[in-house]
């Protein structure tokens, strides 16, 4: 199908839908890491205990090197290990994002209607659609809408970046159609 075909059903649904058409970016997909970090139980907690066996890490080792203990090499694996840590807290997201780098270019761009019925997801690789029950929430940044499923280990998203929609006003019935289908978070 190409990118300016409209299926009827995936147009049809309850209400008048919002077109969204895009590519996503590093930067996108870094914001929903993030609000899926927030939302979901179980990346909440890897949240802030990575920081904090990383501090508490980089202390001992920092502490035993200060102190001149000759177990050095055991020091130095700990301040290492703290250090990256909390690194790894600070720019995990955004290094998963650009993991998905090749495959966002791949996928080029995308078309997303947003309808009462759910979500329809068409690139130039696949296409998708999702009732509202598959990700039963979503939370807005500044730049992106993400739909989630916060389930127990769930890595379920999809990212809506508003610089997609046609209209500026489009991103008021965007956000009127997710509040009327998903619980906001």
């Amino acid at each position: 199908m190409h990118m300016d075909e409209v299926e009827p059903a995936a147009a049809a649904g309850a209400g008048e839908g919002v077109e969204l058409v895009y590519e996503v970016t590093t930067a996108d997909l870094t914001q929903a890491i993030r609000v899926r970090t927030r939302a979901t139980p179980a990346l909440r907690r890897q949240r802030w205990l990575m920081p904090l066996l990383g501090g508490l890490s980089a202390l001992l080792g920092g502490s035993a090197l200060l102190s001149g203990q000759p177990a050095g090499s055991k020091a130095v694996m700990f301040l290492g290990a703290g250090l990256l840590l909390c690194g790894l807290s600070i720019f995990g997201p955004r290094l998963q994002a650009r993991a998905f780098a090749g495959m966002l270019a791949k996928a080029g761009q995308t078309r997303t209607v947003v309808d009462g019925s759910g979500i329809s997801v068409t690139t130039q690789r696949y296409s998708s659609r999702m009732h509202w029950t598959a990700q039963p929430v979503y939370a807005e940044t500044d730049d992106v809408f993400v739909t989630l499923d916060i389930a127990k280990r769930a890595a379920s998203m999809t990212v809506l970046p508003k610089r997609g929609v046609r209209h500026p006003e489009d991103v008021d019935r965007l956000r009127a159609l997710l509040d009327a289908n998903l619980e906001r978070i």
